[in-house]
């Protein structure tokens, strides 16, 4: 189907609009609204929870159904890293497969949901403490379509994703996050998509089938993480070097960890705080996942 038949094809009728520019109007025009959105931190883990059913990508689908519909998505994927802050603004974000040595099936993959160029313009502006360019050659990487291809099959919805500065330490990323809060009221699923527990080098990938194998000191950890999170201890969670060995074994390297800041950035004091595919696998890997609000 061409592009523009299939932007007509998901609007026409429902709201009564038959052009690309009506549709941006409509996704960029996002009016303030009596509910207030959750927050997510989605642990991804492999890429091939994007077309495998399991108890993971059944959690995803279950999920949207237990939460409001957005009139957007905005991911916040450990797999866009860059040097200062970046938004996808383009009308049709591709299918990044930012992976190898997996099956074909997984490379045939093409999530074809919308973006929204004047929902980006939106975006960006609300952003005080930086400049936040807008960006036309990324597109959506596994961090997000694999979830939310599950979540949302139909790829009626616009999806759009933050980059990372990867020069910005957490506090900074913890911060931003703030910036975006008022898009919580104007129906966009902010959702951060990384690993609390991510260390590739210790994995044991022997153990891999085994479910919910993990290390003790990981198994040790994610139960620290979740306490921490339960009891708002932020500032904590920032400064996750000062928890200890066990803390940098879990976060070698920060950018799977990050995602996360964004999320616990954008709680509010009423918001309660649930925890989902709370398992860990391969001995250093987690996929515990945060909904808030």
């Amino acid at each position: 189907m061409q592009r523009k038949k299939f932007i007509q094809t998901l609007i026409t009728g429902a709201v009564g609009m038959t052009t690309l520019s009506q549709f941006n109007r409509f996704t960029s025009d996002l009016k303030q609204q009596d509910t207030v959105m959750p927050v997510l931190f989605i642990g991804h883990g492999s890429p091939m929870n994007g077309i495998e059913d399991n108890p993971f990508s059944r959690k995803w689908t279950a999920l949207a159904k237990e939460i409001p519909t957005p009139a957007t998505v905005l991911v916040i994927s450990a797999h866009w890293l860059s040097k200062g802050t970046r938004i996808t603004a383009m009308d049709f974000p591709k299918t990044i497969h930012d992976f190898g040595g997996f099956p074909q099936e997984l490379f045939d993959v093409q999530y074809k949901a919308p973006g929204s160029p004047q929902l980006a313009k939106e975006t960006a502006s609300l952003f005080a403490s930086t400049h936040v360019e807008l960006d036309h050659d990324w597109g959506l990487d596994h961090g997000a379509w694999t979830i939310v291809r599950h979540m949302y099959p139909e790829a009626n919805i616009p999806v759009l994703q933050l980059s990372i500065d990867y020069t910005k330490g957490p506090q900074y990323h913890y911060d931003l996050a703030k910036e975006l809060q008022s898009l919580r009221r104007k129906g966009v699923l902010i959702m951060g998509s990384g690993n609390m527990i991510h260390n590739l080098r210790m994995v044991a990938w022997n153990k891999l089938g085994e479910e919910e194998y993990g290390y003790d000191w990981a198994h040790s950890m994610n139960s620290r993480f979740k306490e921490l999170i339960g009891n708002g201890h932020h500032d904590k969670l920032i400064q996750y070097e000062k928890l200890g060995k066990e803390a940098l074994l879990s976060i070698p390297t920060p950018e799977h960890y990050w995602p996360l800041l964004y999320t616990l950035g954008l709680q509010e004091g009423k918001d309660d705080i649930a925890f989902f595919n709370d398992k860990t696998v391969g001995g250093s890997l987690s996929m515990t996942s945060v909904k808030i609000g």
